[in-house]
């Protein structure tokens, strides 16, 4: 018998070792990552099923959930709008993928880097909605971190916005079933873009990485995959039959394929154990009341925005039908409305109580009151050297009226304005004396009450924040 040379042999033993290898090195065969799973009735939030839920593990691109999250928060408060023109910075662009392909400088609309980062999980469009909310990933991370606490997920930890590994950047099974249930109910408008197949991102059509799952089970319409080494195959999916919708959350799959049989078989479970006809119980909205104290402790207060020169106002005659009430009639209608309710509800007089009229009167007096000017005095002595001097608002600068508190960013000046005098009416009483102000920035409209004591300025936004309303102090500058 002829022996084989030993090139062969070597060769032989070699080429296993090597398909070993590579099979090691391929993301459909990784290592297995910690395992987690959760089941859960979407329309009551009762866990059905569970499995090492509260393991804080790698949450990979359903971190995406929350940069979205908060882009859908920011266009329904005013903040951004899906029309602005985003510009791209380096660091979205240097962004590896999966990604959408933006370059630095490129400007696009943020619709697109919406749909890119629900659809195709681009990492540099999580990147650039982060950006374009905040300013910078940083920023944009704290901010991911106050909205998870207000929403109850108590042990998660963001670190950036589209979910790539980094230490600390941590989340579990529960409280990302519990952002999708949010994502679900809090945004239904914006829901349908997980269920899309592809979408136009402006600058290409991409395809949707929950595309298999999507076409193989029956009611499935979302909601997010994610993948890195150090995470596994994960997904958080949601899906509905009937009346009954189940949301199935899976980390660290050892692939595609096991990973949504695995989903597969959980939404199966969960709607052998679901009641039929359950009520839907919506989640609370984000208390971020509660986190708020904890946030600002130890920070610089931001200062942007304070009003530093006066312009001269315009006289306005006194008359019977003054154009200011009548331009903001429906507004002062609308605000003295819900002040109204709130007093009789607060108040809750007995059945032969007073008629709750008097609080209407009185609010709408006090509205008319802060609108129109008083009326000049006969005995003014006229001087002509009064048009060269500069003429100053309420705002005060004694007694230590150096404060303010921004309440929002806004679409549009008017909008603004209109939250600002809603506001003004439903808290009379610590916003009293302050100066109503709305300064343009590059991404908005800050709506803005200055002329405000330290401890006043603390004691609304502590109010407002009470009222799910957001609220930052403005120190003096």
């Amino acid at each position: 018998m002829t022996a084989r040379p030993y090139s062969a042999v070597r060769l032989g033993l070699l080429l296993p070792l090597l398909f070993l290898a590579l099979t090691a090195l391929s993301p459909r065969h990784a290592a297995a990552a910690p395992y987690a799973d959760l089941v859960m009735d979407a329309r009551t939030g009762e866990i059905l099923h569970s499995t090492n839920a509260d393991a804080r593990l790698h949450p990979a691109s359903l971190t995406k959930m929350m940069t979205l999250y908060i882009a859908f928060q920011a266009v329904e408060h005013g903040e951004i709008s899906m029309d602005t023109v985003v510009r791209i910075s380096r660091n979205a662009a240097a962004e590896p993928p999966s990604k959408l392909g933006l370059v630095e400088g490129q400007r696009i609309k943020l619709r697109y880097l919406v749909r890119a980062a629900a659809v195709k999980s681009a990492n540099d469009a999580a990147t650039a909605i982060g950006e374009a909310i905040e300013g910078s990933e940083a920023a944009f991370a704290r901010r991911m971190n106050r909205t998870a606490q207000a929403l109850g997920m108590t042990r998660t930890t963001f670190k950036n916005a589209n979910g790539l590994t980094e230490a600390g950047h941590l989340s579990t099974a529960r409280d990302m079933t519990t952002l999708g249930r949010h994502l679900l109910f809090d945004f239904p408008d914006y829901y349908n873009l997980f269920s899309r197949k592809t979408a136009d991102a402006g600058v290409k059509h991409v395809n949707n990485t929950n595309t298999r799952l999507l076409n193989a089970y029956r009611g499935a319409d979302g909601i997010k995959t994610g993948y890195t080494r150090a995470a596994g195959f994960n997904l958080v999916a949601s899906a509905e039959r009937g009346n009954e919708r189940i949301i199935a959350t899976v980390f660290g799959g050892r692939s595609t394929a096991s990973r949504n049989a695995k989903v597969a078989e959980l939404l199966d479970l969960g709607f052998r154990r679901a009641p039929s006809n359950a009520p839907t119980k919506k989640p609370s909205a984000p208390n971020y009341a509660s986190v708020s104290a904890g946030d600002m402790a130890g920070k610089t207060l931001r200062v942007s925005g304070v009003v530093r020169t006066s312009l001269r106002p315009q006289a306005r005659p006194v008359t019977a039908t003054a154009p200011v009430m009548v331009a903001m009639k429906d507004v002062i209608d609308e605000a003295v409305a819900q002040v109204t309710q709130k007093a009789v509800l607060e108040e809750a007089p007995s059945p032969d109580a007073a008629s709750p009229a008097p609080v209407e009167t009185a609010a709408r007096s006090a509205v008319v009151a802060s609108l129109v000017p008083e009326m000049r005095p006969e005995d003014l002595i006229e001087d002509d050297g009064l048009a060269d001097q500069e003429v100053v608002t309420r705002i005060s600068t004694s007694s230590g009226r150096h404060w303010g508190i921004n309440i929002g960013r806004y679409a549009s000046e008017s909008r603004a304005e209109r939250v600002l005098l809603q506001t003004a009416i439903s808290e009379m009483s610590t916003l009293e004396g302050s100066l109503r102000t709305v300064v343009r920035k590059p991404t908005g409209f800050d709506a803005n009450f200055m002329g405000l004591s330290r401890e006043a300025a603390d004691l609304a936004c502590r109010r407002l924040q009470a009222r799910n309303q957001s609220c930052f102090m403005i120190g003096p500058t």
